[in-house]
């Protein structure tokens, strides 16, 4: 007979390092962040065992886009600064940038964070910026995952992933085919390296040891190296309502000359003059500090251009004009000529 004193001590979840209550205090703040995001198209978001979405009416033959990112190490940056209100920010711009290359106007997305212990706080933070980015984006945010899972990851750390689904008309599929030698390509500025290179980034920054709260390009360092990554949706989907778009490529890990080929079609080239855009000085104190090759360059980061637009050169103008009406920062960075046998099919000049 087991006597009272010998009995073991009762255990809980919370014992064992998972605190429902403080997911559920989180799930509360969340539900207004993304109501703010809802489209008429979403019948049930969060709370249930999943989201329902309808496609939107307009379409005659729609065809689903998907994607799905992270935003790599420069989620130990955040970590290291303790500034969580932007990440999410980039979670989201990383699969809605992507999905609009095909021509696709993103419908929702959800997201899934994980930690060992929750900060109800910081992941309210994190939050905060998916939603924004959301908005920006104009897809809603229809639910995700939060999972606290103690000893897998260390004290004060998290990771993030994000998934994008969007639609497109299937006669207005973006893949490239169109392209032709004598188009233009234009650039969309970069706010900064957006979530690409940051491995490198943070090598240079344990080398360089700068003080990132001082002064840098009118912000500090920190400000500049944390930017959130910029969200085209909303110009380039309007701009496609304008003119042929003939091809659009996302500017991520590999850069100009390893992501524009993926929208080129076979016996082209994009010829890329660095000299028609003006690159910003992160890029510079980057490549400085970490005595970067040039080349090496443009195959990690996207040195100022986040976006590129292809069109044909009658429409080039127009194009540029109504981009930049929109907010954007536009260049007219190269052009599509015929491919030499055995060339590279983008080069920076």
């Amino acid at each position: 007979m087991i006597e009272p004193q010998d009995r073991p001590v009762p255990l809980s979840y919370k014992d064992a390092g998972v605190d429902i209550d403080a997911g559920d205090a989180l799930v509360a703040r969340i539900k207004p962040l993304a109501k703010r995001t809802m489209r008429p198209e979403v019948l049930a978001g969060i709370g249930g065992f999943g989201a329902l979405v309808e496609l939107p009416r307009r379409y005659r033959e729609p065809v689903l886009v998907s994607g799905t990112d992270g935003v790599g190490t420069k989620l130990k940056l955040a970590f290291e600064l303790d500034r969580h209100d932007t990440i999410g920010i980039d979670l989201v711009a990383m699969s809605v940038n992507d999905v609009l290359v095909q021509g696709a106007e993103p419908l929702f997305f959800l997201d899934y964070y994980a930690c060992g212990k929750l900060d109800v706080d910081i992941a309210a933070d994190v939050v905060k910026g998916i939603a924004k980015g959301c908005e920006l984006a104009g897809c809603a945010l229809i639910g995700g995952e939060t999972a606290e899972m103690p000893g897998m990851y260390p004290a004060g750390e998290y990771d993030l992933a994000g998934f994008c689904v969007g639609v497109v008309e299937k006669s207005g599929i973006i893949d490239g085919r169109a392209i032709a030698p004598g188009d233009v390509v234009l650039g969309l500025a970069s706010s900064g390296a957006h979530s690409n290179g940051y491995s490198l980034v943070r090598r240079i920054l344990a080398r360089a040891k700068p003080d990132l709260a001082g002064p840098f390009d009118g912000r500090s360092l920190a400000d500049a190296i944390l930017a959130p990554t910029r969200i085209y949706v909303k110009p380039v989907l309007a701009l496609m309502q304008r003119l042929e778009v003939k091809g659009l490529a996302h500017i991520t890990g590999g850069g100009l000359v390893e992501n524009v080929p993926r929208v080129l079609p076979e016996g082209v080239r994009a010829v890329l003059e660095k000299s028609a855009w003006t690159r910003p000085p992160l890029f510079d104190w980057l490549q400085r500090e970490g005595a970067v090759e040039e080349a090496e360059m443009h195959r990690v980061f996207n040195c100022g251009i986040g976006m590129v637009v292809i069109v044909a050169a009658q429409d080039a103008e127009a194009a540029a004009a109504f981009l930049a009406d929109a907010g954007e920062r536009v260049y007219r960075v190269g052009c599509i000529e015929a491919r030499p046998d055995g060339a590279a099919q983008t080069v920076v000049i």
